[in-house]
């Protein structure tokens, strides 16, 4: 699940396949933009703001992903694109 989709991502073609699968290109502009804005190759920026996310999320927002996790079919994309929504935000 999302242990095995972070450690997927160890290089930026299987991070562009991982963000493209969750069907969100505005998503992939994003997070190529803050990748870039940051130094980052798109695997390590997808990897912390994954950490970030969990580490940062209220508790709210961890009860609306348990929610959101109990009715998805791809839980490691939910979670992800829970996780880059949140650091649109912030």
């Amino acid at each position: 699940m999302l242990g095995d989709l972070l450690a997927s991502l160890i290089d930026e073609a299987t991070a562009l396949e991982t963000i493209l699968s969750a069907g969100d290109l505005k998503l992939l502009t994003a997070a190529q933009e803050l990748a870039a804005a940051d130094g980052l190759d798109l695997a390590a920026f997808v990897t912390q703001t994954v950490q970030r996310y969990t580490n940062e999320a209220s508790d709210e927002e961890w009860v609306t992903l348990m929610g959101l996790l109990n009715r998805s079919p791809d839980p490691g994309t939910t979670c992800l694109q829970r996780a880059f929504e949140h650091a649109l935000r912030g």
